[in-house]
């Protein structure tokens, strides 16, 4: 699937490109984006290895890991999405986002994260897909129940965070029997 693209109602999720630095740049180097995850802020040099890293792997075949930009129908880069498989012949897969923190509160997380939920189920063939979150970081946890995943659980101690062991929340949806809003109007090209 190279140069793949995914559409959502007003999103595009498209493969990165070097040329996306300054603006990648500007979200992965806020303190305020960066808070709960488990890498940033970002140096410059930071953002130039990981979008030579991202457009690498985008020709990897098979494919395995879809990193895209989020790019508004204003075509402003916005963030990041990414959708691995986690573990192939189970068809399970994980997904994350990043959306700059102009672009907090718009809906934007919940719509790429239903984009990538459908993608993975409609073209991927996964049965399973899962996400984390910091347990603090309330806001993902809503984009996550909102894109209709359902809290699992905790894990405990499951990740190294800032130089001290922190937990996660885990939030999972399946392709059979749980209800996926499947009218958010996504096509893949």
């Amino acid at each position: 699937m190279k140069g793949m693209e995914l559409r959502s109602e007003r999103l595009v999720l498209r493969e990165f490109r070097l040329n996306d630095q300054d603006a990648a740049h500007r979200y992965g180097s806020d303190e305020d984006v960066t808070r709960y995850m488990t890498w940033g802020p970002n140096s410059l040099t930071d953002t130039v290895n990981y979008l030579s890293d991202v457009v690498r792997r985008a020709s990897a075949e098979p494919r395995t890991s879809f990193i895209l930009a989020v790019v508004t129908s204003d075509g402003d880069l916005i963030g990041a999405v990414h959708l691995k498989f986690t573990d192939a012949s189970h068809r399970q897969g994980e997904l994350g986002y990043v959306i700059a923190k102009n672009s907090w509160g718009l809906g934007y997380a919940t719509e790429v994260a239903r984009c990538l939920i459908a993608f993975g189920f409609d073209e991927l063939d996964l049965d399973r897909i899962t996400a984390t979150c910091h347990p603090d970081n309330l806001a993902s946890a809503r984009v996550l129940e909102k894109a209709g995943m359902r809290l699992e659980g905790t894990l405990r101690g499951n990740l190294q965070f800032r130089g001290a062991s922190r937990d996660s929340q885990l939030y999972a949806i399946a392709a059979n029997g749980e209800a996926i809003d499947r009218a958010t109007g996504v096509q893949a090209i």
